[in-house]
């Protein structure tokens, strides 16, 4: 499960870098070029550097640390997903957009939930 967790964490950097660096490429791979604005490439940025602390946050952490962080982002990607949930209800974002940009947040909430879940099954060890 770890492994798995700082592969996922990796991919927040990485996606997270490319929105810093190129936001238009970003808005084109989640299917909005049509729809891109200043405004836009701006909330990607916003989006980046969060995606970037994220990851980095907790690849660089200790493991009581990394405890702390999956939890933190268990809660920002559950909201991303209820987010991703309600425009695909409300059909106010381009469905294919919405589908895929939720599966993503919502597989990464996934994973954050089993690894959250599994650390409360599991005794914490003695220091």
């Amino acid at each position: 499960m770890e492994r798995a967790l700082e592969v996922a964490a990796g991919g927040r950097v990485v996606w997270g870098a490319l929105a810093l660096a190129l936001p238009g490429l970003n808005v084109k791979l989640a299917g909005m070029g049509d729809r891109d604005t200043p405004e836009l490439r701006y909330l990607i940025r916003i989006f980046g550097s969060r995606a970037v602390a994220l990851g980095l946050g907790y690849l660089l952490s200790d493991p009581e640390a990394r405890r702390r962080w999956r939890k933190l982002c268990l809660l920002v990607d559950a909201s991303d997903t209820a987010a991703g949930i309600a425009h695909l209800v409300r059909g106010d974002v381009p469905r294919a957009t919405a589908a895929g940009l939720t599966a993503m947040t919502g597989s990464y909430a996934v994973l954050d939930a089993l690894a959250v879940r599994g650390e409360r099954r599991r005794p914490r060890r003695s220091r």
